[in-house]
C-alpha cells in the first residue's frame, strides 16, 4: 500500500477513535445472545445483523443487500439473488472466487488469461462486474476470501443501481466488519505443499464507542501444474465508530499482493483440448522467473451513515484504490495440427491504475394513500485512470503438442511495444428506486438510473490518435411480487443495462464510434420456504438478450455494431439449515444460449446460429453436511458441468464433467479440525476456457487433500 494511502487510513482511524460520543457496540455476549435468539425465531439486534449475520444463520440466509442496496428479505426481491454464506466457505475450505461460485448454478468459469477472476454468468462475460460492499472493483486480479463474509450474485442486468455492465449478473463481496469480539487463527496444509494461514481478530469497546477488526492471510503453494506456484499476502484492517447515537463511521482498508505463474492452460487439437496430463505446461522452463504475474491492490473505504429519523437514513460511501499488474507470459501462439507442434510466444503486460467512487444515498420510508414506500435515491460519481503497456517478443520456441520440451526464456521486458496508452473514465450517475407494499400480498420494485459515461484514451505511441466518446444512458427496472402466504413468493421482473465500447478498457479506433451494447432481461420466478423457513427454494425462468454486440465485418475488417446473443434458461436452488444438524446448498441450471444475429466469422465458421461460448446447457451442484453429536460432522458434494464451446465459432468443445468432494470435522472446545478431499474420483476435466481463443483451456485439479486447524479464543 502506498504511503499516502496508509497515512489517510491512519489519520481516519485515529481521528475516529478520539471521538467518544454516546453510542453502543456489540459484545461477544450480545453476539451469542443474538445467535440463540435467532435459533428461537427471534430477530437479532441490528449490530449483529450487520457485523456477523452469515455466521449466525449458517447455510440459509434470509436477507441480502446487493440487489436493492437495502437489507431486505430475499423473498421480497423480484430477481434471482444467490448467496454463498461464510459457513459454506468454511466447510468447503474455499479460498477463491472460483471456489465460492461452484455453489451457484448458471455460472461458468473463464480462464482469465491466468491473471484474474473471470466468470460467465448466464452465458455472458462478467469481467468487469465485480463489486465489494456495493462499490465497483473491476481491476484484473485474483481476489482473496479472508475478509469476505459472503458472496452475493445478482442475476440479470443490474445497471439501475450499479451503472454500466452486468449483462448476465454481478458479483458482490460482502466484507467482514467490526462489531463483535472474536479471535480466530486458521492454518491449512494441503496437496502440492499448499500452506495457508489466516487470522480474524475483532474487538468491540462499548464504553469507547469503537469497534475494530483485522483479517489477514498468507499463502505459499506449488501446483498440480508442473511450473505452477503461488505467493499471496492479504491484510484488511477496519474500525467502526459511533460518532453519536444516530451517526456511525466505518473505515476499512484492504491490501493484497498476489504472485503466481501466468498459466494459460493447454491448447486444442482436432476440436478438443489436448489429451495430456493435467500437469503439462506450455510455457517457459523457467516459468517462475519468466512467466509470472504479480498483482498488487490497495484500497480504503469510508462509509458514513446517519439516521435523520425513524423513516429517513443517509449514507455516504467513498472508495479509493490503487492497482498494479506485472504480467509476463509464455503462451501458445499457433498450433500446427499436421505437424503436432505448437509455437510459443512471449509478452509483457503492465498496468497501473487508480481511481475513486463516491456514493451518496437517502433511504426514505413513507405512506401514500395506504401504500407503503421505501424510496432510495442516490448520486454516484467515479473516476479511474488506467495506464497500460504491452510488449511483444514474438515466437520464442516450438514444442511438441503432446510432449512439450520447454524452452528457457530470458526474463525481462525486451521486445516491441505494441500498445501504450492511458485510459480515463468518468461516470456520473443519478438513480431512484422505490419498494412499494401495495397490499399485504402484493409488492413492487421500480427504479431507473441515468448515467453520463465519458471515456478518453491518450496514446503514447507515435502515429496513434487519441480517442474519446461520451455515452448517456437510462437503465430501468420493474418487478412485481405476489405473496399469497408467508411462505410463498411469486414474481415477474424486467430490466435493462448498457455496455459501452471500452467499458473498462481503452478505446480503440475500431470501436470508438460505436454506441453501447444493450442487455434486456425478463424473468418470472417463485421463492418458497419450508419447515418454518429452514429450507428455502427458488425457481426462475428467464430470457436474457444482449443486442448491438460488436463484431468484425469479414469483408472490410472494420468493427460494426451488429449481433445479438440470447439465453433462455431455468434455474433451481435450495438452501437447507435444520436444527437436526443437516445443512445443504444445491442448484441446477439449464441454459439455451445462442447467437441469433451476427456477421462475424470465427475459425472459418459463421458465428450466427452458434451456441454462446462457455455456456453449458446443464449445470448442477450439491453440498450436504451433517453434524453427528456435539463434536463430529461429515459432508459431501458434487458438481456437474455440461459441455461448453471454447470459441464463438464452436470449433472446440470443452467436454462435460462431474466431480465429487467430501469433508469431515471434529470440534473440541475452541479447536476445530477439518479434512477436505476434492475430486474424489480423480476426474480429468477442463475447468475453464477463454471464451475467444481455442488454445487457452485450463485443466482442473486432480484429487487433492486439505487439512485445516481453526482455533478460536
Amino acid at each position: 500500500m502506498t504511503s499516502p494511502l496508509w497515512r489517510a487510513l491512519l489519520l481516519s482511524a485515529l481521528s475516529s477513535a478520539m471521538l467518544a460520543l454516546p453510542a453502543h457496540a456489540a459484545t461477544a455476549a450480545d453476539a451469542a445472545a443474538d445467535e440463540s435468539a435467532q435459533a428461537d425465531g427471534k430477530p437479532p439486534t441490528e449490530v449483529v445483523v450487520n457485523a456477523n449475520r452469515q455466521a449466525a444463520i449458517g447455510y440459509n440466509p434470509t436477507n441480502a443487500t446487493s440487489a436493492t442496496r437495502l437489507d431486505v428479505p430475499l423473498r421480497d426481491v423480484p430477481q434471482t439473488v444467490n448467496v454463498v454464506p461464510l459457513a459454506v466457505l468454511h466447510d468447503q475450505g474455499a479460498n477463491s472466487i472460483q471456489d465460492a461460485l461452484r455453489n451457484v448454478p448458471g455460472v461458468a468459469m473463464g480462464a482469465g488469461d491466468g491473471q484474474r477472476d473471470q466468470v460467465f454468468i448466464r452465458g455472458f462475460t462478467a469481467i468487469e462486474d465485480q463489486y465489494v460492499d456495493g462499490l465497483r472493483d473491476d481491476a484484473l486480479y485474483f481476489r482473496d476470501l479472508s475478509n469476505v463474509q459472503s458472496v452475493e450474485l445478482v442475476k440479470g442486468p443490474a445497471a439501475v443501481l450499479y451503472g454500466r455492465g452486468s449483462s448476465g449478473g454481478l458479483i458482490n463481496r460482502v466484507t467482514k466488519k467490526p462489531g463483535i469480539d472474536l479471535a480466530e487463527a486458521t492454518l491449512r496444509y494441503g496437496s502440492w505443499g499448499d500452506v495457508r494461514g489466516e487470522v480474524d481478530l475483532a474487538h468491540a469497546m462499548p464504553e469507547d464507542h469503537v469497534a475494530f477488526r483485522l483479517t489477514g492471510a498468507v499463502e505459499d503453494a506449488d501446483s498440480y501444474r508442473s511450473q505452477g506456484m503461488l505467493e499471496r499476502k492479504a491484510l484488511a484492517p477496519s474500525v467502526a465508530v459511533d460518532l453519536s447515537e444516530k451517526t456511525k463511521l466505518l473505515v476499512q482498508a484492504d491490501w493484497l499482493d498476489d504472485k503466481r505463474v501466468n498459466d494459460f492452460g493447454v491448447p486444442s487439437y482436432h476440436g478438443l483440448p489436448v489429451n495430456v496430463s493435467p500437469s503439462t505446461y506450455y510455457g517457459a522452463a523457467n516459468a517462475a522467473a519468466a512467466d509470472y504475474v504479480r498483482s498488487r491492490v490497495a484500497s480504503t473505504t469510508e462509509t458514513l451513515t446517519h439516521e435523520v429519523s425513524d423513516t429517513l437514513k443517509l449514507r455516504e460511501a467513498f472508495r479509493y484504490y490503487r492497482y498494479s499488474l506485472d504480467r509476463n507470459s509464455t503462451q501458445v501462439g499457433t498450433v500446427n495440427e499436421a505437424a503436432q507442434t505448437a509455437t510459443l510466444t512471449h509478452a509483457h503486460v503492465g498496468r497501473m491504475e487508480h481511481g475513486w467512487t463516491n456514493q451518496t444515498e437517502a433511504d426514505q420510508k413513507f405512506d401514500v394513500a395506504g401504500i407503503q414506500n421505501e424510496l432510495l435515491v442516490g448520486v454516484e460519481l467515479s473516476h479511474q485512470t488506467k495506464d497500460a503497456i504491452t510488449i511483444s517478443r514474438g515466437t520464442v520456441g516450438t514444442v511438441s503438442l503432446f510432449n512439450p520440451v520447454l524452452p528457457t526464456v530470458t526474463p525481462g521486458n525486451a521486445g516491441t511495444i505494441t500498445a501504450n496508452n492511458r485510459g480515463l473514465f468518468d461516470d456520473a450517475g443519478v438513480y431512484a428506486q422505490d419498494m412499494l407494499t401495495l397490499t399485504d400480498q402484493v409488492k413492487a420494485l421500480v427504479g431507473i438510473r441515468f448515467d453520463r459515461f465519458e471515456q478518453r484514451t491518450l496514446q503514447n505511441l507515435a502515429g496513434q490518435a487519441n480517442l474519446s466518446r461520451v455515452d448517456r444512458n437510462y437503465s430501468p427496472r420493474a418487478g412485481l411480487v405476489w405473496q399469497p402466504t408467508g411462505t410463498q413468493s411469486y414474481y415477474v421482473s424486467w430490466s435493462r443495462s448498457f455496455q459501452p465500447s471500452g467499458e473498462s478498457f481503452a478505446l480503440a479506433a475500431n470501436n470508438a464510434d460505436i454506441a453501447p451494447e444493450s442487455t434486456h432481461n425478463i424473468e418470472v420466478g417463485a421463492k418458497l420456504d419450508w419447515f418454518d423457513g429452514r429450507l428455502s427454494t427458488t425457481a426462475s425462468l428467464f430470457r436474457l438478450e444482449r443486442s448491438g454486440i460488436k463484431a468484425t465485418d469479414p469483408t472490410t475488417l472494420t468493427m460494426i455494431a451488429v449481433g445479438t446473443q440470447r439465453t433462455d434458461g431455468l434455474e433451481l436452488t435450495a438452501s437447507l439449515d435444520l436444527t437436526e444438524g443437516w445443512k445443504a446448498i444445491a442448484g441446477y441450471s439449464y441454459m439455451d444460449s445462442v447467437v441469433t444475429d451476427s456477421v462475424a466469422v470465427d475459425s472459418g465458421r459463421p458465428v450466427e446460429g452458434r451456441r454462446g461460448t462457455l455456456a453449458p446447457r446443464h449445470m448442477g451442484n450439491l453440498w450436504l453436511t451433517k453434524a453427528i453429536g456435539d463434536h463430529f460432522g461429515v459432508g459431501a458434494g458434487m458438481n456437474y458441468v455440461g459441455n461448453r464451446f471454447a470459441n464463438p465459432g464452436n470449433t472446440v468443445i470443452l467436454p462435460s464433467y462431474a466431480t465429487g468432494d467430501a469433508m469431515a470435522w471434529y470440534e473440541e472446545g475452541h479447536v476445530r479440525l477439518q479434512v477436505n478431499v476434492y475430486n474424489l474420483t480423480d476426474e480429468r476435466y477442463i475447468v475453464s476456457g477463454h471464451g475467444t481463443s481455442i488454445n487457452f483451456n485450463q485443466p482442473g485439479a486432480p484429487r487433492s487433500v486439505m487439512g485445516t486447524v481453526r482455533v478460536s479464543f
